[in-house]
C-alpha cells in the first residue's frame, strides 16, 4: 500500500534523489541494496506452509460484508439526500469506498486474499478503480516496493520523502492533492504517456494493458461527471470518484504509519516497517495490514493469518505500537525533526529474545550517507 506523492518528478528532497532513474538508483545497485537478500525471522517450514495456505472463506465473508455495507450506505444516502440524515450514510460509504479499497487492492494484488484467482483479480480491479490506481502499473510498482522496500532510488512507493512536507501530508487526509494527481496519471496513461519512473518498473509488453485500463477508468469517471452535470446534482460524484476525496482519511491515517519516520536503505524490515496494534474496526477496514513488519517479511501470508504470524515471531520483532495514537506519538516527533535533519530516523529497539541486527542487513548507515 502507498501514499506516494506521484509516479514522476519525485525529484530531490534534502540532498537525495527519490526518482528511479537518478544517481541514488545507481548507488543502490552499486552497493548491493537493489534486489538484495532481506532478513527474516526463522519459522519452521511446515508452519510457514500452513500459514501460507490460501482459502476463499475469510475473504468471501469480508468482501460480501464490504459490498453489502457499500450498497446499504449508498442506498441510505440516496434515500435521505437533501436532509442532514444523509451525512452519516455518506460518511460510512466514503470510508468503505475511499479507504477500505486500499487494503482490498493490496491483498488481492498479492493474490493471497482468495484461493480462487479470478476472485482476487475481480476485487483487485474494482479496488484499483476506487483508489484511482492503474491496476497494471501498480501491480508492478508494488512488486518493486516489496523487492526494494524504502530503498531510495528503487522503491516507487516511498510515502514520506525527506525532509517531509507535513502540510502537504495533512491535506492528504481530505484527498488533496493526492486524488487529483492520481487521476491525472490515469489520464496520461490513457493517452499512452508513461514517465521515466513508470517505465523503469513496468515491462514494455505490459504498457498496452495499462493504457486500456486507464481508458476504462477515466471513461467511467467522465461519465459520472457528465451525469452530475446533466442532473445538476453532485449525487453521481458522491457515489463515484468523490469518496476518494471525502473518505480517504482512514487510508491516510493508517498508511502513513507503515514506514513513516523509520530507516531508509536497510535490509531488515524490523528497521523500516512498523507494526501497530489497532482496534477491530480499523483492522477490518485495513485488512490486518497493521501487522506490517510481518507482512513485509512474509508477503505471501494471507491477511487473515497475519495475527497468528505475529504471535509466532513477536519475540524476534520490536515491540508493536500499542495503538494508532501511540504510533503517531512515536512518528510525528521524528518527522518534525526530519524537517531540520533529514538524516534522522527512528531506531526500533529489539527485545532481548530477538536475533540482533546484522551488519549485512543494515547495509547503509543513513546518518552517514
Amino acid at each position: 500500500m502507498t501514499l506516494a506523492d506521484t509516479r514522476n518528478g519525485r525529484g530531490r528532497r534534502g540532498g537525495r534523489d527519490y526518482s528511479l532513474t537518478g544517481p541514488e538508483a545507481r548507488h543502490a545497485v552499486e552497493t548491493g541494496l537493489a534486489s538484495a537478500q532481506w532478513y527474516h525471522s526463522d519459522i519452521p517450514r511446515k508452519v510457514m506452509k500452513d500459514l501460507m495456505r490460501r482459502t476463499d472463506g475469510p475473504a468471501m465473508r469480508d468482501t460480501a460484508l464490504w459490498i453489502g455495507l457499500l450498497i446499504v450506505s449508498a442506498a441510505g444516502g440516496i434515500a435521505t439526500w437533501g436532509t442532514w440524515w444523509t451525512v452519516p450514510f455518506w460518511a460510512v460509504y466514503g470510508v468503505l469506498y475511499g479507504s477500505a479499497c486500499d487494503s482490498r487492492w493490496h491483498e488481492c494484488g498479492h493474490g493471497t486474499a482468495f484461493r480462487t484467482s479470478w476472485m482476487n483479480d475481480a476485487v483487485y480491479v474494482l479496488a484499483s478503480f476506487m483508489v484511482l490506481r492503474n491496476p497494471t502499473s501498480w501491480r508492478w510498482s508494488h512488486a518493486r516496493h516489496h523487492t526494494d522496500t524504502i530503498i531510495v532510488g528503487r522503491d516507487p512507493e516511498i510515502t514520506v520523502m525527506r525532509p517531509p512536507n507535513l502540510p502537504r501530508k495533512l491535506l492528504y487526509f481530505i484527498g488533496i492533492p493526492d486524488a487529483f494527481q492520481h487521476f491525472w496519471i490515469l489520464v496520461r496513461n490513457a493517452a499512452g504517456v508513461f514517465g521515466a519512473d513508470e517505465r523503469d518498473y513496468i515491462p514494455e509488453a505490459e504498457l498496452p494493458k495499462a493504457v486500456a485500463w486507464a481508458r476504462i477508468f477515466v471513461a467511467v469517471h467522465v461519465l459520472a461527471a457528465a451525469l452530475a452535470l446533466a442532473s445538476w446534482s453532485v449525487l453521481p460524484l458522491m457515489l463515484i470518484g468523490g469518496p476518494r476525496i471525502y473518505g480517504t482519511w482512514h487510508m491516510v491515517l493508517t498508511g502513513l504509519l507503515q514506514h513513516g519516520g523509520l530507516a531508509e536503505d536497510v535490509l531488515d524490515h524490523r528497521l523500516n516497517s512498523r507494526t501497530v496494534l489497532m482496534n477491530p474496526v480499523s483492522r477490518w477496514i485495513y485488512w490486518n495490514m497493521n501487522y506490517h513488519v510481518e507482512h513485509h517479511m512474509f508477503p505471501m501470508v494471507p491477511y487473515h493469518a497475519l495475527p497468528k504470524l505475529h504471535a509466532l515471531i513477536r519475540d524476534d520483532l520490536p515491540p508493536p505500537n500499542t495503538s494508532i495514537l501511540d504510533a503517531y506519538r512515536e512518528m510525528l516527533p521524528a518527522l518534525r525533526r526530519q524537517e531540520r535533519d533529514p538524516a534522522h530516523h527512528i531506531r526500533k529497539e529489539l527485545p532481548p529474545t530477538a536475533r540482533p541486527y546484522r551488519a549485512e542487513f543494515h547495509a547503509l548507515d543513513v546518518a552517514g550517507h
